[in-house]
């Protein structure tokens, strides 16, 4: 294996793993629409589960409220019966040809939970980055032991990839931290 290869590798991963976590993050709401609240309802469509975002629009038409439009109006009760069942907490307002979504203002004491599962998800993103780096480390270790590259050459490496691990926890309390006070403020 070439010897930036495996930091590269391991630089990969890491931003995997802050995809991952904005992803995550994004299903945790902050007291404000967000399309991103849906994307884990999926609907019953025609027998065969399907994610919402591709059954129908989703808009933002006020701050707090989120407008979904089926493409086919003949699920609009599906869609419904999808996001009542779903663990929103939010009532669903279907009109007949849409379905209005008000997000309720939080409680401090929600927004508070809401915070301590922010950093609980950051700090699975952070166990996750810390996971490549020892799985990059190991590598290392055995390419310096194979003799494909020397002592110098290899404790280079192990900076380099503690720099790109010290890069990667900076970039998941940055996200975190946008999160938490998106969550705080609401």
């Amino acid at each position: 294996m070439a010897k930036n290869e495996t930091i590269t590798k391991a630089e990969e991963k890491m931003k995997k793993a802050h995809q991952a976590l904005e992803r995550d993050l994004g299903s945790i709401r902050a007291g404000r629409a967000n399309a991103s609240l849906l994307d884990k309802v999926s609907v019953d469509y025609y027998g065969a589960p399907t994610p919402l975002n591709q059954m129908a629009s989703i808009s933002i038409p006020e701050p707090r409220v989120l407008l979904v439009t089926p493409y086919d109006k003949s699920v609009l009760n599906d869609i419904e019966q999808a996001i009542l069942v779903s663990d929103l907490g939010i009532n669903p307002a279907n009109d007949g040809t849409a379905i209005r979504l008000v997000i309720p203002q939080l409680t401090e004491e929600t927004r508070k939970d809401l915070a301590k599962s922010v950093k609980a998800e950051g700090e699975k993103a952070k166990v996750a980055v810390r996971n490549v780096r020892r799985d990059a480390m190991d590598t290392l270790k055995k390419g310096n032991k194979n003799g494909d590259y020397n002592d110098d050459e290899f404790h280079d490496l192990e900076k380099q990839t503690q720099t790109i691990t010290d890069q990667a926890i900076k970039v998941v309390d940055e996200i975190v931290a946008n999160k938490e006070k998106e969550v705080l403020e609401g």
